[in-house]
């Protein structure tokens, strides 16, 4: 593995700011978004407009990933995402969301998920997540993928195929009338072929108006994850995969959660809508 130092805080530039003709999620300005008490089965005006939402936050991120390079700060790509978005009258959902300061998540190595951008410069050997998600016409899109950054070390590299090798292999198992434990079983089984770890306390989640329904989809087999998945059902699936244990610390920010034993991580994610016949992903760009 890699023998790069490991990650340490940087300077968070100010907030940046959104044209006010954009619509706002309503948990903007507030410590906590309202509980949702709406359908997890959404009708087809809005899939179609969670299609639009997570085709910007497709767009969005292969935008940012094309300026993932040694020398580049983590801040420049949040740049380059929320510009994006704005630009297509969309909101960074992430952007105020329970206090977040930026408008996505960038994380590192051993970061698992919702690292904060800032001065952090990119290296050489990096492996780096992107995770954006937009807001637009009354719905989000999430998506996620982790990228190489310069010449990336055979663990590392072979890290990052199969943890989204993994992610096609859960959408794969979607099928209304199965409960959402199949999809971390498929996860779990296929990622325990190669010794990793699988992050049992982030998950995927339900998805539609609200960022997070409160719907849960693990990545790993839960018995108690017994919901049965029906057509017009969306959510998020997201596998996070390890070199080592699943355990995690948080920095001191609140947000930022890294492994542990300070192994590397990888995740995917895809924004999906349940069909009578599998599932369609909704975050293609």
């Amino acid at each position: 593995m890699s023998g790069q130092s490991l990650l340490v805080p940087g300077e968070i530039t100010p907030i940046r700011s959104v044209p006010g003709n954009i619509r706002r999620p309503e948990y903007v300005g507030k410590p906590a978004p309202t509980p949702y008490t709406g359908p997890e089965i959404q009708d087809t005006d809005t899939i179609e407009r969670m299609r639009i939402a997570g085709r910007i936050a497709a767009q969005a991120m292969a935008e940012a990933a094309k300026h993932i390079t040694p020398g580049v700060t983590t801040d420049e790509l949040d740049r380059v995402a929320h510009e994006f978005m704005c630009d297509h009258g969309a909101y960074p959902s992430t952007l105020g969301y329970r206090g977040f300061p930026k408008s996505l998540c960038t994380s590192l190595n051993e970061v698992i998920c919702h690292g904060i951008p800032d001065s952090t410069v990119l290296r050489d050997g990096d492996i780096v997540n992107l995770d954006v998600t937009a807001y637009l016409n009354g719905v989000h899109g999430d998506n996620n993928a982790t990228y190489l950054c310069g010449d990336v070390d055979e663990e590392s590299r072979l890290l990052v195929e199969r943890t989204e090798e993994s992610l096609n292999r859960a959408i794969k198992a979607v099928r209304p009338g199965r409960q959402v434990n199949v999809i971390g079983r498929v996860i779990e089984s296929y990622a325990k072929r190669f010794g990793y770890g699988v992050v049992r306390d982030f998950t995927g989640h339900g998805i539609n108006s609200s960022f997070h329904s409160g719907l849960i989809i693990p990545h790993y087999d839960s018995p108690h994850a017994t919901t049965v998945m029906k057509p017009g059902m969306t959510f998020t699936i997201e596998p996070m995969l390890t070199l080592g244990s699943h355990d995690y610390d948080t920095w001191d920010d609140g947000w930022t959660v890294v492994t542990k034993d300070r192994k590397r991580t990888a995740q995917f994610e895809h924004t999906l809508v349940v069909t009578e016949t599998g599932a369609e992903i909704l975050t293609l760009p």
